[in-house]
């Protein structure tokens, strides 16, 4: 793929993004506490997580493996913070997960499609397309990546922060609902969405391309969407309790 095609498909994704963002305010994905039968046959949750995400991890390793960049400092870097997260979304967060749950085959599809594009779209422009000249050593002292990198490791930390308040509410055996009340989700009510939408908007900050940000509207029309829905879903069953608390973003919204 040429520079012009690959910017036609980054145009193509980010359409899609906008419908996705649209539609998901008028339809709620069907995974998770909004899980439903409508949705069609549905697979035990962790395998179904493994299935989703590792394909982007794969995809990513196969294009860095193929390119003669593999071993310049700044993309291998780059390469690491993006194995990094999805490693630990492949091949830890499943293990981690309590219960038995399922998630639609459906859903974990859209879900598989989605991180080969992306991984795709991240991989050839860091790998192939990029100036053979921007990624070079002193990239590590540019303000965006500096910048971005911490912006990408706190959401990291918040991220996994949050998921692991949200494994630890019940005891084992216990049913309850329960709503988080700590680290972040005492400003909002989906706080490990919050981590995630930090972490790529510090990806598209630190590689400073446009496919980074195409990987950060999808996060963000993904997630804000989701995260209107659980702010509603724990409206109604909290009550008060929920209180000052915003969606997604401390304070705005």
């Amino acid at each position: 793929m040429d520079l012009h095609s690959f910017n036609i498909f980054l145009g193509a994704m980010s359409l899609i993004a906008l419908v996705v963002f649209i539609s998901l305010y008028f339809v709620k994905a069907g995974y998770g506490m909004f899980r439903s039968s409508s949705w069609g046959m549905s697979i035990n949750n962790r395998l179904a997580w493994i299935l989703m995400e590792s394909p982007v991890f794969i995809v990513m390793f196969v294009l860095w493996f193929g390119s003669e960049r593999r071993f310049m400092a700044v993309p291998l870097v780059l390469f690491l913070l993006f194995q990094l997260h999805y490693f630990q979304r492949s091949f830890i967060f499943p293990f981690l997960i309590k219960g038995n749950s399922k998630m639609p085959v459906a859903i974990m599809l859209m879900g598989v499609i989605f991180n080969i594009l992306n991984g795709y779209m991240q991989g050839i422009w860091l790998f192939y397309l990029s100036p053979f000249d921007m990624y070079i050593v002193d990239w590590f002292t540019t303000p965006q990546f500096i910048i971005g990198i911490c912006i990408f490791f706190l959401g990291m930390i918040i991220n996994m922060n949050s998921d692991h308040i949200i494994r630890h509410l019940r005891q084992p055996g216990d049913t309850k609902h329960y709503l988080p009340a700590k680290g972040m989700y005492k400003y909002v009510t989906s706080a490990n969405y919050f981590g995630e939408l930090l972490e790529w908007g510090g990806w598209a900050i630190l590689t400073w391309s446009l496919s980074g940000l195409v990987f950060f509207w999808w996060t963000f029309a993904n997630l804000v969407p989701r995260a209107n829905a659980i702010w509603h879903r724990y409206k109604d069953e909290f009550g008060d309790e929920v209180g000052n608390r915003k969606r997604v973003f401390p304070f705005i919204y």
